[in-house]
């Protein structure tokens, strides 16, 4: 298969692009840091998809911080919903198989115990400015699916971690904290809200999943792509600080909290298991383990 995939440089991209190759695709990428046209450029991407007449087309490329959401709202929407229907409009000149847009269990937002698991039928309740541009990407996407006929698949994935993953995201900081503390000695680690609860999967499940999604999923249809149950992340914490090679201690820090932050959101992937066969392969220990050493070589690195 002839592979797009947009925000390939960056933490999910990198381990799709892997994936893909990996699986025998002919992948061609592109990203507005390492090269390609900015997702507000629209006249670039028509160009670009009639240049790489891909089979299919994987959109990863957004703003994807919801702290930085909070700071730059408009940026945010802008990015994550016009950035998507030009990428749409794209591939549909292009004629473009499939087209899988990657949207966010954050949509779900305000989901009332009673609620969960939740599953594609959910309702959208986005609470951060992150959560309303993802939701609104999605209603382009079906917009184009229903009035332009693309081949559109929509997933939702829950939260994910794994080697490669920056410090704006809750495990991956306070693996990169415990580095730097193995490294200086410093006994404290500070964390943020340590009572959320979230689903977590390795980023190496989540991208089998885009594939499976893409060749075996339901044009117009929306996955979700989860592990079926929430995790504390205090228990995340107490796993990362218990691999350090001598004692830390964990403490609060205000500044660390979000604006807005949900209790606890577990997904049900019950649809994408019947419609493809996917399951997560990985445990979420040994995804933890992975990212702490991951973050130990970037804080060798760091150091020089």
């Amino acid at each position: 298969m002839r592979a797009l995939v947009t925000g390939a440089g960056g933490f999910v991209g990198r381990h799709l692009v892997a994936h893909l190759r990996a699986s025998g695709d002919d992948v061609t990428t592109t990203d507005p840091v390492t090269g390609g046209p900015d997702l507000l450029d629209g006249p670039g991407w028509t160009e670009l998809l009639r240049t790489v007449r891909p089979d299919a087309c994987y959109h990863l490329a957004a703003q994807a911080a919801v702290g930085t959401s909070w700071t730059d709202p408009v940026g945010t929407f802008r990015t994550n919903a016009e950035g998507t229907l030009n990428v749409l409009a794209a591939c549909a000149a292009a004629d473009v198989h499939r087209v899988l847009v990657v949207s966010s269990a954050d949509v779900y937002g305000a989901a009332l115990p009673e609620d969960l698991p939740l599953s594609e039928s959910s309702p959208l309740r986005p609470v951060t400015p992150y959560a309303a541009s993802k939701a609104a990407a999605e209603q382009v996407a079906l917009q184009f699916h229903h009035g332009h006929g693309l081949g559109v698949v929509r997933v939702r994935p829950f939260n994910h971690l794994g080697p490669g993953q920056d410090d704006r995201f809750v495990a991956a900081a306070i693996a990169r904290r415990i580095a730097v503390a193995e490294r200086s000695g410093t006994t404290e680690i500070p964390v943020g809200n340590l009572a959320a609860r979230r689903d977590f999967s390795d980023v190496r499940d989540v991208v089998r999943a885009y594939r499976l999604a893409v060749l075996h999923g339901v044009p117009g249809a929306v996955y979700v792509v989860a592990s079926g149950r929430s995790v504390a992340v205090a228990d995340l914490a107490d796993h990362l600080v218990g691999r350090a090679t001598h004692p830390l201690r964990l403490t609060v820090d205000a500044t660390l909290h979000r604006p807005v932050d949900v209790a606890d959101l577990v997904g049900d992937a019950t649809a994408l298991r019947t419609a493809t066969g996917w399951t997560p392969t990985y445990d979420l220990g040994r995804t933890l383990d992975d990212l702490l050493e991951d973050a130990r070589r970037w804080a060798a690195s760091a150091d020089g």
